[in-house]
């Protein structure tokens, strides 16, 4: 792994933790574009009152807005969090170009886990896909936010 990889999650880390101190889910995001950072943000569905305001969702967003563009395909994005269904469909349909993942996410995955969103016939674009990256800390983070909860 590359020290740029490893720079990038630590971004998409940051947002987690700020994700965390606000008292949501701490899963942050990032999009890379020709090597610079044009999204981050961390998940935000208490603050917006938006169930579809998960991380991965708010980048793509902001960096379709950036690019003026739907489709992300010069893109990689890097997540703290093996994405859900809903976030895998938005990057399928966004077109991003890899995907960087930091903790698997067994019981709400859906990359490698769950429904194996990339794999099934339907889906019309898969991004390369890395999972792995930084992933003690990214789980270190929510085993802590879920134990001070319970």
């Amino acid at each position: 792994m590359t020290a740029k990889k490893e720079t990038f999650m630590e971004l998409a880390m940051a947002e987690a933790e700020k994700a965390g101190q606000r008292r949501e889910v701490p899963v942050g995001a990032v999009i890379v574009h020709r090597g610079a950072v044009i999204a981050r943000n961390g998940n935000r569905t208490l603050e917006l009152n938006d169930p579809t305001a998960h991380a991965e969702i708010l980048v793509i967003r902001e960096a379709c807005g950036k690019l003026s563009s739907q489709r992300l395909p010069d893109c990689d994005l890097y997540v703290t969090l093996e994405p859900c269904g809903m976030c895998a469909a938005a990057i399928s349909f966004a077109r991003i170009r890899r995907l960087y993942y930091g903790a698997g996410d067994e019981k709400g995955g859906a990359v490698d886990h769950g429904p194996r969103f990339f794999c099934q016939p339907t889906c019309h674009h898969a991004p390369e896909t890395y999972a792995g990256i930084c992933d003690r800390p990214s789980a270190e983070l929510l085993k802590d936010f879920f134990k001070d909860r319970r």
